[in-house]
């Protein structure tokens, strides 16, 4: 048996390596990994997800309807909100410790050997997310499961999940994010999400700019795959918010599905269920419509947590995980939707390579008015923007001295933050922590969330 301090020693091991904002443009050395280990990557169907926001969310709708229908699954994602063992999830369920622990020990000495060529050839060794990647692969090859969803790391072409060849390529909404790796257009980037479309595959695509959908197109087009794009071959009909979530009807590339309860907030997540509707369609075969009351099943179960999730009520704190300005934009939509705060406090914390003067920008276009005051403060990660960096740059952007509030750590933030809250004469009041998945994971432990 193993225990916690054996997870957290893995941990600590893996995260010796290069970070996870670190990744090589490489998949050499995955594609050897995959040979010496007797390529689990080939063991099972793969469905790919990749885009800039929706990814997790729409992965775990997608795995939803294939537990659903019977099927034992796999679920590779990034990042994790508490415990790394989150990211590689059997069944709907973190992998167990000792599984875990198990894998990492049989395939280390092997790791060693690639990490021995890549040093003889003046590269460096595999990385965090390499490692990573590699695991999930052999665990899921070690269950076996029926049919693993892989979300992409960044990017597509080069990420280290492209060692797997989806059955299914899905791409959920392009928004600029990390332009500095992926190129400044909506354009570029698609060509590099594009890498996971792949011959023998079915490409299902979110509706999308029009530069990054033609992108796609032509990349679908050039390895002979069908392909079905939101807004064109299906969508979201209609939508109702409701108790807990919204009902849906989606028009599907089979079927057509009325009322599906969707317990997750915001028209972005109707889109994101319509999309993961798509890939289970084409999945089974794109012909045969879904079972309705199987996939009604599925959607009622799903959660995606750290996405506008309810920590704790009276006054109500609410964790979303937007990370870039389209993210900020759609998750404010829905929160206004979805929860009737007439004044809100937000605690706001960025990483560094993220682009904070636009996300600033957004929360106070997005939120206007209902934004009554701003906490500025920081996760614990060393990438993240100093609180004090922040609030001098809310203020550049015109955000009013009164109304701003720096704290360097996220529970004296959260203090701040619910005094305010509970001094408020409006009993409408809430509170939104946002900015980064960093900040938001630190939020939902310091609020007992310990599990995702």
């Amino acid at each position: 048996m193993t225990d916690e301090f054996s997870v957290e020693s893995v941990y600590a091991e893996l995260l010796g390596r290069a970070p996870e904002n670190k990744m090589e443009p490489r998949l050499a050395p995955l594609r050897r990994a995959m040979d010496i280990l007797g390529e689990p990557n080939k063991a099972f169907p793969i469905i790919h997800v990749t885009g800039t926001n929706g990814k997790t969310s729409t992965a775990r709708m997608i795995e939803a309807g294939l537990r659903a229908h019977g099927l034992s699954t796999g679920r590779y994602t990034s990042p994790h909100l508490t415990k790394v063992t989150e990211r590689i999830s059997i069944d709907g369920a973190p992998v167990p410790d000792e599984t875990f622990v198990r894998i990492w020990d049989e395939i280390r000495p092997y790791l060693d050997i690639v990490d021995g060529e890549l040093a003889a050839e003046g590269q460096p060794r595999l990385t965090y997310f390499e490692c990573l990647t590699i695991l999930g692969f052999a665990v899921f090859a070690d269950q076996p499961v029926n049919v693993a969803v892989i979300e992409v790391g960044l990017g597509g072409i080069t990420d280290a999940t492209n060692v797997g060849d989806g059955q299914v390529s899905v791409i959920t909404p392009i928004s600029l994010d990390h332009t500095d790796l992926l190129g400044d257009t909506t354009e570029d980037i698609a060509h590099e999400k594009a890498g996971i479309i792949k011959p023998g595959g079915f490409l299902v695509s979110a509706a999308q700019p029009r530069d990054a959908a033609q992108v796609l197109l032509e990349k679908a087009k050039e390895v002979d795959v069908p392909f079905r794009f939101e807004g064109v071959e299906f969508g979201v009909e209609s939508r109702t918010v409701a108790v807990g979530g919204q009902l849906v009807t989606v028009q599907g590339i089979a079927g057509r599905y009325e009322d599906l309860m969707v317990p997750l907030h915001g028209a972005h997540q109707a889109e994101n269920a319509a999309v993961a509707i798509a890939a289970l369609e084409a999945f089974f075969g794109a012909e045969k419509p879904l079972d309705a009351e199987v996939l009604q099943e599925a959607f009622a179960a799903v959660t995606s947590p750290g996405r506008l999730e309810v920590l704790r009520t009276a006054p109500t704190i609410i964790a979303d995980a937007a990370h870039n300005p389209e993210g900020i934009r759609v998750s404010a939509e829905a929160l206004q939707e979805a929860f009737s705060f007439s004044k809100l406090v937000v605690v706001v914390g960025i990483l560094q390579e993220k682009d904070a003067e636009e996300i600033l920008r957004q929360l106070k276009d997005s939120l206007g008015d209902v934004a009554a005051e701003y906490c500025f403060t920081q996760s614990n990660s060393p990438r993240a923007i100093p609180a004090a960096e922040l609030g001098e740059l809310a203020l550049d952007l015109g955000f009013g001295e009164e109304n701003i509030h720096v704290a360097e750590k996220l529970d004296d933030a959260l203090e701040w933050a619910v005094e305010r809250a509970e001094a408020n004469d409006d009993l409408a009041g809430g509170i939104l922590v946002t900015g980064s998945i960093t900040l938001v994971a630190e939020a939902r432990i310091l609020l007992g969330k310990s599990e995702a």
